[in-house]
């Protein structure tokens, strides 16, 4: 029997092979997000992540039985329901994401009916726009540019600033590795999963803004696994999880660090 997937890392990553720096092929994406839905390690992915604009290339390659995905929102707002209107009955959309402005989505996402995550700046401004219209706040942790990764202090603000607020949170791109890092092709200061994982945990207990950049900026592999593996029983309170291009990355992280344990499936 397959080992349990603890409940701190049950749907953790969402996935986003179609974006960059992956970009898979639709081809290639789905049967890979469909074996994943089949693996031992099922419960810790997410739903396949899908450009509004690109969802009328998925009937070719979607396969049988259901798919579950979440629709990016990088298009016309009033075109969205159509275009998922149009979707395969065995397609089953979980939630939204957008980079629209605030009033716009306040004015249209209501009627979509399902979670909506609004990608925000960093800065208590935007935490206190969003906080009355029920979207989840979205932050940007990577990119292709070395101002897109945030410093460890803006992200820690911007975890405390959701647990004072009782918001929850979504973090994209960046985190295919568990402990913060430094690529050496880019030069770029990349975020663990992990630290955020510790971080988020501590934050909903109360911690305060400076022993989060601490986590945050922390490279001490050791000290974090340990730090998770006491909280893994609980459910994420502050982070709803993220999106990565890559799952295999984060799952060989998790085992080499001893927080999954690996499972065959009977």
């Amino acid at each position: 029997m397959p080992a349990p997937v603890p409940a701190m890392l049950r749907g953790l990553i969402d996935d986003a092979a179609l974006f960059p720096p992956g970009n898979a092929p639709f081809e290639e994406a789905v049967p890979a997000h469909r074996g994943y839905r089949q693996s031992w390690y099922e419960a810790m992915i997410g739903p396949l992540l899908i450009p509004q604009t690109r969802l009328g290339g998925l009937a070719p390659v979607q396969g049988r039985g259901e798919l579950r995905i979440g629709v990016i929102v990088d298009g016309d707002l009033d075109r969205l329901p159509n275009d998922v209107a149009a979707l395969g009955p065995d397609v089953h959309v979980t939630h939204y994401e957008s980079r629209h402005a605030l009033d716009r989505l306040t004015a249209t996402a209501p009627a979509w009916g399902k979670p909506v995550y609004a990608e925000i700046p960093f800065g208590d401004d935007a935490l206190d726009a969003i906080r009355p219209t029920g979207f989840t706040p979205k932050f940007r942790t990577g990119g292709l540019a070395a101002e897109l990764f945030p410093a460890p202090g803006t992200l820690a603000a911007a975890i405390a600033g959701c647990r004072r607020r009782g918001l929850q949170f979504k973090l994209t791109a960046g985190l295919h590795e568990a402990v913060r890092h430094r690529d050496p092709a880019t030069g770029f200061d990349h975020h663990g999963f992990l630290n955020v994982l510790v971080a988020a945990a501590d934050a909903s207990e109360g911690a305060d803004t400076g022993d989060l950049t601490a986590t945050l900026a922390s490279t001490d592999a050791d000290d974090l696994a340990a730090r998770a593996a006491r909280v893994l029983d609980r459910p994420r309170a502050l982070w709803t999880g993220f999106g990565s291009c890559s799952i295999d990355e984060p799952l060989g992280d998790l085992l080499t660090l001893g927080l999954l344990k690996r499972g065959d499936v009977s």
